[in-house]
């Protein structure tokens, strides 16, 4: 079974609580039930973490791996701030969606800017969860 991994940053634990007006109503959890019964062919792997280090860490566990059809990255802020994340993209081989739930170009002029968008293979914004399943489509297709 072909597997995609999605992997969340700071704060995307709090989903469906956290600004709903931003990040919407629903929990990751539901989302990814929704996600696995859309896509029964493809094991739909899921890891988050608050901490910049422990996702470097997944990244490296997971780059190498010819069973992992991609990873699809929400970094949250670290987007804009971890230039170590984008290293860890740029050396591992398994290919990196960037994705944001919300467009964060209409947000504050920080949220502008991506560390890591040079380094994946392309990038979703805006479309709400649903920015995950783009995502995912976009790793089907290569």
């Amino acid at each position: 079974m072909t597997r995609i991994l999605i992997i969340n940053g700071p704060n995307l634990n709090l989903l469906g609580v956290r600004e709903p007006g931003i990040y919407g109503n629903s929990s990751m959890e539901t989302y990814l039930e929704t996600l696995r019964s859309r896509y029964p062919d493809y094991s739909i792997e899921y890891f988050q973490s608050n901490h910049e280090g422990e996702i470097i860490d997944k990244l490296h566990s997971v780059g190498f791996d010819d069973g992992l059809e991609g990873v699809v990255l929400n970094a949250g802020a670290y987007t804009h701030t971890s230039l170590a994340i984008a290293d860890a993209i740029a050396a591992i081989k398994v290919p990196v969606i960037e994705v944001h739930i919300s467009n964060v170009h209409a947000r504050e002029e920080v949220r502008h800017h991506s560390m890591i968008s040079s380094v994946c293979r392309g990038v979703i914004a805006g479309f709400g969860m649903d920015s995950y399943r783009l995502a995912i489509e976009s790793l089907m297709v290569r």
